[in-house]
């Protein structure tokens, strides 16, 4: 049970990360956007290591975030993306018979994992751009917190991912509308294993274009080439040979030429070790164009 806890939580982290996808597109030299977002999930229910539904004590995590892309050329665009504040909480674990408290509920509250990536757009005019992203990610948050090891705000190794984004935009009727895409591979440290990510992604603007509403899949696949639980720590087995498919909703408003909020909402639809219930956010952000 407590080595599935950890590997639930684990992925929920990853889905949250996935979901910020900038596409192909430079933001242009001097040009910025940051968004800060409180991002969530509860979970009694989880995907086990075949795909099936298995119990567990009721889990959360709430993540305060930062994401932010500056362009430092008419090419070149800087990433940044990383939790300010991380709270992973679990439940008392009662008996079943005498409700009497077998462990102490706990929570762990730290800095998350922070990732800092940078993106060079090869044919920005292009009807259909390409662009190649190295995003580094840090192990800043904490592995193994609580009593039993088992609270997390990051999954304690350094890991390189190397991502191909591509997109277009076009009309849909009287409105902007865009699809994009990004195919990658993450290369994970400590034992971890490797992992091929894609997704995809549509959005259209509404109400001229003050209302973007976006749709997204996203997935992890694991090459299961990583150590296993007999050979490594319970820290070691975070997030360790997982997957996932997920799909996600979200829109964003401009309250003004530059300021905006948003919500969203994204679940994982399969999974192999990874919390069966939905994620929430909700966010503003500042856009210079």
């Amino acid at each position: 049970m407590k080595h599935k806890l950890i590997l639930s939580i684990a992925l929920a982290l990853v889905l949250q990360g996935s979901l910020q996808a900038g596409g192909p597109w430079a933001k242009g030299k001097g040009k910025t956007y940051i968004k800060l977002s409180e991002w969530w999930t509860v979970f009694d229910t989880h995907y086990n290591d075949i795909g099936l539904l298995d119990p567990n004590v009721t889990t959360g995590i709430y993540n305060t975030s930062l994401y932010a892309e500056l362009g430092l050329s008419n090419k070149f665009t800087a990433t940044f993306n990383g939790a300010l504040f991380s709270r992973n909480f679990m439940n008392n674990i009662r008996s079943g018979t005498t409700n009497d408290i077998l462990i102490q509920g706990e929570a762990l509250n730290s800095l998350g994992d922070i990732d800092i990536g940078l993106k060079y757009t090869f044919n920005q005019e292009a009807r259909i751009p390409v662009a190649l992203s190295v995003v580094l990610g840090l192990p800043t948050g904490i592995a193994g917190g609580g009593t039993q090891g088992n609270l997390q705000t990051g999954d304690g190794e350094f890991n390189q991912i190397v991502q191909l984004d591509f997109g277009s935009g076009f009309k849909v009727g009287n409105s902007d509308a865009y699809f994009a895409g990004y195919v990658g591979i993450n290369n994970r440290t400590q034992g971890f294993s490797e992992e091929f990510r894609y997704g995809l992604e549509y959005g259209v603007g509404l109400a001229n274009s003050k209302l973007w509403l976006t749709g997204k899949l996203t997935a992890v696949e694991s090459f299961k080439n990583g150590d296993t639980g007999s050979s490594v720590t319970s820290t070691s087995i975070f997030a360790n040979n997982s997957e996932f498919l997920a799909l996600g909703l979200e829109a964003n408003y401009y309250v003004t030429k530059t300021v905006g909020i948003s919500a969203g909402f994204a679940s994982a639809v399969r999974g192999e070790i990874i919390a069966a219930a939905p994620s929430y956010s909700v966010g503003v952000f500042l856009d210079i164009k």
